[in-house]
């Protein structure tokens, strides 16, 4: 996803700006992004007290940046815009004590966008316990979770995002158990800002979950499907787009976005963006050799692990749908 080496696919614009990355341990993700937030936050806390300052002893069009920028530093394009502003007005003098203190830290001018990104084994599994640690702090990170259901990076082992009947090592006769609803216990939270994404199956739901979770002021999970290798998909990778469609449509994977800032307004927090499933969830499970292969080898056992993943799937989308009912 960004760090096979030798090459790493981030670069700058014309302008100098761009994405700075790092990877981290496998099972730490969350808390290294945290801590870049962390020091992010510190820094900016520190330049908007420097603004405060200035703004006492500043007039003209210097003054309405720094008022400009101190209402709206949490948002992205307008402490861009007053951040341009701002420098090029400092940048002909910045001589006073507290404007060149400002000058030195115009690197946080603008609002970061800080986002952990990793797979289903760390943030189901192995860093659970990082991952929920950092979004219980209620602070101002994204988190993006690419979940192939297994352990694809080491092998396709099995996880706790691994679903009933699924084959993966360790799991040769079909996973017995449930996959774990990680959306759903990042919402008991109520101040974190959940969403469930299938890019084939709705583009444009996808990009509004990554808005609104940038937009949020606090904590964001999305969890997105990601179809892998190791899922063996008869239809090819080539075909991965129509297969995140597939599974959405048959109900296997759920769309969904939970945004607290509707329940401050009275309203639902969470927002059903998937139809009923279409009864097509065994055609969708044949068509991937996980699934499929179980058949052949465990017939019995197939069909009764199937059976339960396709059970649990209606059950789930009525279970959100009842959600997305109530009244906040």
């Amino acid at each position: 996803w960004g760090g096979s080496a030798p090459s790493v696919p981030f670069t700058t614009n014309e302008k100098g700006f761009g994405p700075a990355w790092a990877n981290s341990l496998f099972e730490d993700n969350a808390e290294y992004g945290f801590g870049m937030m962390l020091a992010t936050s510190q820094r900016r806390a520190k330049l908007a007290d420097l603004i405060t300052q200035a703004v006492l002893n500043s007039q003209g069009a210097l003054k309405d940046a720094f008022s400009g920028w101190l209402q709206n530093m949490h948002d992205a394009e307008k402490s861009k815009q007053y951040s341009e502003t701002i420098k090029s007005l400092l940048e002909k003098d910045h001589r006073d004590e507290t404007l060149g203190q400002i000058w030195d830290s115009r690197d946080m001018l603008t609002k970061k966008s800080i986002w952990s990104v990793g797979g289903d084994g760390w943030a189901y599994d192995i860093g659970y316990g990082g991952l929920d640690h950092v979004i219980a702090m209620n602070e101002d990170i994204n988190i993006l979770v690419f979940d192939t259901e297994m352990y694809s990076n080491t092998g396709g082992q099995s996880s706790k995002a691994t679903p009933i009947g699924s084959i993966a090592k360790f799991a040769e006769s079909g996973k017995k158990t449930k996959k774990k609803d990680l959306g759903l216990i990042a919402m008991s939270y109520g101040y974190v800002y959940v969403a469930s994404v299938s890019m084939g199956a709705n583009k444009n739901q996808f990009i509004k979950a990554i808005r609104e979770a940038e937009s949020y002021h606090g904590p964001s999970l999305i969890i997105a499907y990601a179809p892998c290798i190791n899922h063996g998909i008869k239809a090819g990778m080539g075909k991965t787009q129509e297969e995140e469609k597939r599974a959405v449509e048959s109900g296997y994977w759920p769309l969904y976005r939970y945004d607290p800032r509707l329940a401050v307004e009275g309203k639902n927090p969470f927002q059903l963006d998937y139809q009923q499933p279409n009864g097509s969830i065994h055609e969708f499970l044949m068509g991937e050799v996980r699934y499929a292969a179980l058949v052949k080898s465990f017939p019995e056992e197939a069909n009764k692990l199937h059976k339960q993943l396709e059970e649990s799937a209606l059950t789930r989308y009525q279970a959100y749908k009842n959600m997305n009912e109530q009244k906040s």
